[in-house]
């Protein structure tokens, strides 16, 4: 960085969440030290005209948006960690990403600076100061989604976009019980699409802490928690608890789906226009997303 340019301070104590430079430079009896503070941003958006979280070619994504957005406000395009890879078409109330800045921008005033900068299907929420060693990946506890199902003959206008509609009655009972099945620490290969890297080198055991099948009124929301996902895990998961609920398959038939490691046995890919990252757990801050 050139002299007299960014937040410049004399060497001293700071903060966990302060990342370190050194410069010097003419009339600057240095080292100084350079603040470059490490920030957990929380935003919420709409995925339906993104092609995902994560920078895409030849393709509009919510981070090259988000990054876009900094770049406006901050003078600089920071390099960005996020929660989880979100696919195509799938929304998130709280998702959480990480990133170092060094300006002058003051952190209460980020969040309504980039609002004012991005479209209205993507709004920043939150910020916070975290160690510099944060990842908002890496440091992440769990991670709830939830899949959206309208159980009615037609769809409705004002939510086609972001729910998944099954028109024959759902057994919910069923679903729930059926659902009960995958909690636990089990290899999950039967509910991951093929071509997953994680598959390909025999990363499938995965834990799930909470499974819900929640009804109100037409709506049903399946609740997943887990320590980490497969690729299209819980979109194949929702497709095998609408077989449960539709009587195409037992709830005591999971255990065995599970046994087979088989993608085959498992029920449908729903549409990812109907998940949603609900929340995201940092033990380490005492915040949920």
């Amino acid at each position: 960085m050139p002299p007299g340019r960014g937040r410049i301070c004399p060497a001293r104590s700071f903060p966990a969440s302060t990342c370190f430079s050194y410069t010097t430079g003419p009339g600057i009896p240095g080292p100084y030290t350079v603040l470059t503070m490490n920030y957990l941003l929380w935003i919420s958006y709409k995925g339906t005209r993104y092609a995902g979280f994560q920078v895409q070619p030849n393709a509009p994504t919510v981070c090259a948006v988000l990054q876009d957005a900094m770049q406006a406000v901050l003078g600089q395009r920071p390099d960005v960690k996020g929660c989880s890879r979100t696919d195509s078409g799938v929304h998130a109330r709280r998702f959480a990403l990480s990133f170092c800045y060094t300006g002058k921008v003051p952190m209460a005033k980020l969040v309504p600076a980039l609002n004012a900068h991005l479209p209205p299907d993507i709004r920043a929420v939150d910020i916070q100061p975290v160690p510099d060693d944060f990842h908002a990946r890496y440091a992440a506890h769990a991670k709830t989604y939830h899949y959206y199902i309208l159980n009615a003959r037609v769809d409705d206008p004002f939510t086609f976009d972001t729910c998944y509609r099954v028109g024959p009655p759902l057994d919910v009972a069923a679903m729930q019980a059926a659902a009960k099945q995958f909690v636990g620490t089990h290899d999950f290969s039967a509910l991951c699409a093929s071509g997953s890297s994680a598959a390909a080198h025999g990363d499938t055991v995965r834990t799930i802490t909470d499974c819900t099948v929640i009804q109100s009124g037409n709506q049903i929301v399946i609740s997943v928690t887990a320590d980490g996902y497969l690729y299209n895990m819980v979109r194949i998961l929702a497709g095998t608890l609408v077989d449960a609920g539709l009587h195409k398959r037992t709830p005591e038939s999971i255990p065995a789906l599970l046994e087979s490691r088989d993608r085959r046995q498992a029920g449908p890919t729903l549409p990812a226009k109907g998940l949603f990252l609900e929340k995201v757990e940092y033990p380490r801050l005492n915040a949920v997303l």
